[in-house]
């Protein structure tokens, strides 16, 4: 059995917890981090055309760069502590939703956790990148809550026609 989890800052704890309970001993588990390439193409671009033409050791993207790779290194690295087995890290760079959905390809199970808002039940507790890789996963997935679930009383009404 393979597991990808999806390692994302605020919420990958609960993502490891529920694959440290979920996944069987023997399962080969991957935990996933993607960098979106958006913030550091906006430092490259806005170097590009206001500050920097003809001096590119000094394009503060690189620099972007470098941080979001040691940033994701060391997320990695937490939830493989707390993981507590062998497990496989993968970093990758580029569309978020795109990237998650691509690293699914052969995976018997996705874990993720809802990333939108969280006070209340429905489908905005999903944000766009999750909701896309919900709709589009080639596997299973294990949606969790990153922190207790939001009360009953907070689900929305039904429409008035189905009352």
């Amino acid at each position: 059995m393979a597991v990808v989890v999806w390692v994302v800052e605020g919420t990958w704890p609960a993502c490891v917890d529920a694959a440290r309970a979920h996944a069987p001993e023997g399962a080969e588990v991957v935990l996933l981090h993607v960098t979106g390439h958006d913030v550091a193409d906006a430092a490259h671009g806005a170097f590009a055309g206001l500050l920097g033409r003809g001096h590119p050791e000094r394009d503060p993207g690189n620099r972007v760069e470098h941080l979001a790779a040691a940033s994701a290194e060391s997320l990695l690295q937490a939830a493989a502590e707390r993981l507590g087995r062998p497990c496989a890290r993968v970093e990758r760079t580029g569309r978020v939703e795109r990237e998650v959905v691509a690293a699914t390809e052969g995976a018997d199970l996705l874990v993720l956790a809802r990333d939108g808002d969280r006070a209340r039940l429905g489908p905005h507790s999903l944000g766009p990148a999750s909701r896309f890789v919900v709709d589009h996963a080639a596997c299973p997935l294990l949606l969790v809550w990153p922190e207790p679930a939001p009360d009953l009383t907070t689900m929305p009404p039904p429409p008035p026609h189905h009352r």
